[in-house]
C-alpha cells in the first residue's frame, strides 16, 4: 500500500498464519532459548502446560503478515519504533494467527519531507 492509501480509522487485517512446532523450536533455539520455548517435555510440566512461542517470534510473524498485506509496494523503509507491546496470551504450535491493525493517524513527517508516519 502506498502512504496515500492509509487513513485514520482504517482497519487492516492480515493472515491467517499457522504456527508449527518446528518453527517455534527453531526460532527459540536461535534467539530465545528458554526451556518453555525449546523443550516440549519440560514445557508440558511448566506454568503454560506446553510449548509456547517466544513473544519475539510472535512479533516476527506479525511483522511478516503486515509487510505482506500493507507494506508490500509501499514507500516504507524504516519504522520509528513501537511505544507499547504486550503478550496477553501465549502462542502455541497449531495456533492460527491473524493481525488486525487500526491506523490511528497518518501524517507527513515533521523532519523528513516527502515521508509519512
Amino acid at each position: 500500500m502506498k502512504f496515500a492509501e492509509f487513513a485514520a480509522g482504517q482497519v487492516i487485517t492480515a493472515g491467517p498464519y499457522g504456527v508449527t512446532e518446528a518453527e517455534v523450536l527453531q526460532f527459540a533455539k536461535a534467539y530465545d532459548p528458554q526451556w518453555f520455548h525449546t523443550d516440549p517435555q519440560a514445557a508440558a510440566e511448566g506454568r503454560f502446560g506446553g510449548l509456547i512461542a517466544s513473544g519475539w517470534h510472535t512479533c516476527g510473524i506479525a511483522m511478516r503478515l503486515i509487510a505482506d498485506k500493507a507494506l508490500h509496494g509501499s514507500e516504507s523503509f524504516a519504522s520509528p519504533g513501537l511505544a507499547y507491546i504486550k503478550w496477553p496470551h501465549p502462542v502455541r504450535p497449531g495456533d492460527v494467527l491473524t493481525v488486525q491493525a487500526t491506523v490511528l493517524e497518518a501524517r507527513t513527517s515533521r523532519t523528513q519531507t516527502r515521508m509519512g508516519i
